[in-house]
């Protein structure tokens, strides 16, 4: 279980949320509202204060490389600093089955990151997350810039993280999406979370 307690950042909280293995919550919510900045603080990336813990084992308590290594983050826009894909990843043996599951190419690790389309580098950010086999992951807007065929691909990877045992939290601004997940619907507005209230039918 994924348990946060108290999280307060500069525009965020307090948060508490307890997200249960296996379980998939979504955050929906007007841009600015502090979504993006909930889920750094998690994997404290931005100053915070509060308590988050992954199955018992408390955030504090190790340094932060480790802590990102068990809660993974994907942002909406993946960091590239070297000139070809494979310097990005650490473990580039769990590769393949990973860019199967993602549509992607074999060889798609052996080329300039400067010949990689939007989508595309979504999709390998996701397999550089997962390559480190995190406990926990958190996917800021993870189909976005992602065409339906490729969106179907990285949902159906998501449900096999979730029949895993992983506890997942998605940013998304598609509530179809969030029924495809399965997930807990929650709203954040102005930097404090909520249950999203379906309309009647």
């Amino acid at each position: 279980m994924l348990a946060i307690e108290g999280l307060r950042s500069d525009l965020v909280g307090p948060v508490d949320l307890a997200v249960a293995a296996g379980e998939c919550v979504t955050i929906e919510g007007a841009s600015g509202c502090g979504k993006t900045r909930f889920l750094r603080a998690i994997v404290d990336l931005d100053p915070n204060r509060g308590r988050v813990r992954l199955d018992g084992r408390q955030r504090e308590a190790m340094p932060a490389w480790r802590w990102r290594r068990l809660v993974g983050m994907v942002p909406a826009e993946s960091g590239w600093w070297a000139d070809r894909v494979s310097e990005h990843f650490e473990r580039p043996e769990a590769l393949p089955p990973l860019l199967e599951a993602l549509g992607l190419p074999p060889d798609s690790p052996d080329w300039e990151v400067s010949r990689l389309s939007t989508g595309e580098r979504h999709r390998l950010a996701i397999a550089r997350a997962l390559c480190l086999e995190p406990r926990a992951l958190l996917l800021d807007e993870p189909t976005a810039s992602l065409d339906a065929a490729a969106t179907a691909r990285v949902e159906a990877l998501l449900r096999r993280l979730l029949r895993a045992g992983r506890p997942l939290v998605v940013v998304t601004h598609d509530p179809a999406q969030a029924r495809r997940l399965g997930a807990r619907r929650l709203a954040m507005r102005e930097g404090h979370l909520s249950a999203m209230v379906e309309p009647p039918s």
